[in-house]
């Protein structure tokens, strides 16, 4: 079966390492997507600190420098036509996303210049308070309090972002966003939104994972969740609580929420699920364990397929 996966950091992970997206030692490569069924892949780009600026710049005109040697298996998603094109075509889709808007400073016509170059799904924070937004992970000692949830809300500026993601038709992302701020983007919104790769608190309750009550709110815009690998959210062993969150989520706000995010190659290696290459067993597992054919091709693909459709264009 056919699967989008919303979220990885192999795009920076992976940047100018050998192989490029194309053969990189990484959890995630365009070989092991083709071999895996991928029907496309989201490649953040990420940056943090200092130099957010010139990294994004980097790891952008990478992104750009790549393309073109991948067209024989690849093809970049800019609208829905272009999923019609690469199923079409039998490649693997690449989804242009960023994490963390924190690098564009206060000057909001740079989300108009990341709409050209190709990016269709953004967030405004990471794990560190920036002009947009507060994280709802808290570090003290640096080290991650995992118990301790954030209802600080958005900024005013955070809030001019949000109008001009809407704007671009850039699809808004609210993992690692605090509660407030996820609450700020979800109340009474029309236009979907994701969580590219966050789980369910209800069944491991750390802050990265969501609430009900954002759950809720996620499917009452037209959404998608993408359940995340990696343990700490995620549980062990991982098939079993890949279920059990799905499961959850699929409760509280019904199967057209939910879908997938591993993370991959932004989280330690889960032995369970080493690499992109497991996302068949995984998804055979879910069906052989009570799940509907039809809910787990929703999950698979279809759900977030709907979102970017009717975002995107």
């Amino acid at each position: 079966m056919k699967y989008i996966d919303l979220h990885c950091d192999t795009l920076t992970a992976g940047a100018f390492q050998q192989g490029g997206l194309l053969t990189f030692g990484g959890q995630i490569n365009l070989e092991k997507l083709k071999k895996s069924d991928c029907a496309a892949q989201c490649f953040a780009i990420f940056t943090d600190g200092d130099c957010a600026v010139r990294d994004f710049e980097k790891y952008l005109s990478f992104y750009k420098s790549e393309m073109p040697k991948l067209k024989h298996i690849a093809v970049p998603i800019s609208n829905f036509n272009d999923f019609i094109r690469c199923e079409s075509e039998g490649k693997v889709g690449v989804i242009l996303t960023v994490e963390n808007l924190g690098f564009i400073g206060a000057d909001l016509e740079k989300i108009d210049a990341l709409k050209k170059d190709g990016v269709r799904m953004a967030s405004l924070v990471w794990n560190n308070k920036n002009q947009f937004a507060s994280p709802n992970l808290v570090f003290e000692n640096g080290l991650p309090q995992f118990e301790k949830r954030v209802d600080e809300g958005l900024s005013g500026l955070g809030k001019e972002a949000v109008e001009r993601l809407d704007y671009n038709k850039i699809i808004i992302d609210i993992s690692h966003l605090s509660d407030g701020g996820a609450r700020d983007i979800l109340q009474g919104r029309k236009i979907p939104a994701v969580a590219s790769h966050s789980n369910a608190q209800k069944i491991i309750d750390v802050s990265r994972n969501l609430s009900d009550e954002l759950i809720k709110k996620i499917a009452d815009c037209g959404g998608v969740i993408g359940v995340n690998f990696c343990n700490d959210f995620l549980g062990s062993p991982a098939f079993g609580y890949v279920l059990k969150h799905i499961s959850h989520i699929i409760d509280v706000g019904g199967e057209d929420v939910i879908s997938l995010g591993s993370d991959f190659d932004g989280i330690p290696v889960n032995p369970d699920v080493p690499d992109c290459t497991r996302m068949p067993a995984i998804l055979k597992y879910l069906h052989d364990n009570g799940l509907p054919f039809k809910t787990v091709e929703k999950l698979a693909y279809k759900n977030f397929l709907r979102v970017f459709k009717e975002v995107c264009g």
